[in-house]
């Protein structure tokens, strides 16, 4: 994937419902013309909200790719696996899976909606055990050869299967998964305290270490200013965060912002930016000032002192 484009990419799940098409299609040519072009979206966004079938972001992010016809320009990534076979079930009980038949008729809704004929990296959206690993990169694979898909990635999976979803994929000479999406950000939860959202895998020590090691997987955060939990007290973090080194991380992140003069939104995506491992940000957005303030995190310099003061904090 070409790598001029900025770090950081456009969550998307409310468009098409809570975000209109005009506030949505201002948000997407604001991070255009910012550099922008990491688009990030799933065949199931918003299925969760009521009234909502999971084909809405999608269908908002192809009209507008159709009015600017600036797909060439756009990394759009997308997901299957995850969308509700039930109509109106609003978990992920009947979740479709990764069989090969089910990516394959994903893909086709996918590109349908999104109105292109690829998928520039297109993931797992969740893991699937009832079906054998070769069979899920297999299909991938297959969609890479017929071109639809450029590049595949896994989303929500622990770093020992997607080990050996790599290994699988080198044995039989096909496309291994170079994209690993997880929950990311600067608070951390209690070590094994089960997320509100069962859904949601964190990135823990042991994947980040996997990730310094392995160049060739990129890190995309999601969830990352903690659903505006950093900055509003409207919204409290959830339960899993409620230890002592939440709030000594707090303390150390708002004595950051200041001395740096950013906000504490802007220090988190440095942070994840600049790290060791890289992160690529995903900033869900429902207005052009809060994508503002994300793209003034590509300004903030954390200089070695900072970022290790930063990092010491346990």
């Amino acid at each position: 994937m070409t790598t001029h484009h900025i770090p950081l990419a456009l969550g998307t799940i409310p468009f098409g419902t809570a975000v209109d098409d005009r506030t949505a299609f201002a948000i997407m040519d604001r991070f255009a013309e910012a550099g922008g072009a990491l688009l990030d979206t799933a065949n199931n966004y918003p299925f969760w909200y009521d009234g909502a079938t999971g084909d809405e972001s999608e269908l908002t992010i192809g009209r507008w790719l159709a009015s600017r016809k600036n797909r060439d320009r756009m990394v759009v990534g997308t997901k299957c696996g995850a969308r509700p076979t039930v109509p109106g079930d609003r978990t992920l009980g009947s979740a479709e899976g990764l069989s090969a038949p089910v990516i394959k008729a994903a893909i086709e809704g996918s590109l349908r909606r999104l109105g292109t004929d690829h998928v520039d990296v297109y993931w797992a959206h969740m893991e699937d055990r009832s079906v054998p690993l070769a069979e899920t990169v297999g299909a991938f694979d297959e969609l890479v050869r017929e071109g639809r898909v450029r590049e595949v990635g896994a989303s929500n999976l622990p770093v020992w299967r997607l080990e050996r979803a790599r290994n699988v994929a080198r044995e039989n000479g096909w496309t291994p998964y170079t994209h690993l999406q997880l929950r990311h950000s600067y608070v951390r939860p209690r070590p094994g305290a089960p997320l509100q959202s069962s859904g949601h895998r964190v990135a823990g020590d042991e994947t980040l270490d996997y990730l310094r090691e392995e160049p060739s997987v990129t890190l995309w955060a999601y969830n990352t200013l903690m659903s505006g939990g950093y900055t509003r007290e409207d919204r409290p973090f959830d339960e899993a965060f409620d230890h002592p080194g939440t709030d000594r991380r707090l303390a150390v992140l708002r004595e950051v912002a200041a001395e740096v003069g950013a906000t504490v939104n802007q220090v988190v995506l440095a942070w994840l930016i600049g790290g060791s491992p890289a992160v690529v940000p995903i900033v869900g957005v429902s207005g052009v000032e809060q994508l503002d303030e994300a793209l003034g995190a590509l300004d903030v310099k954390l200089d070695g002192e900072l970022r290790a003061r930063l990092d010491a904090v346990s």
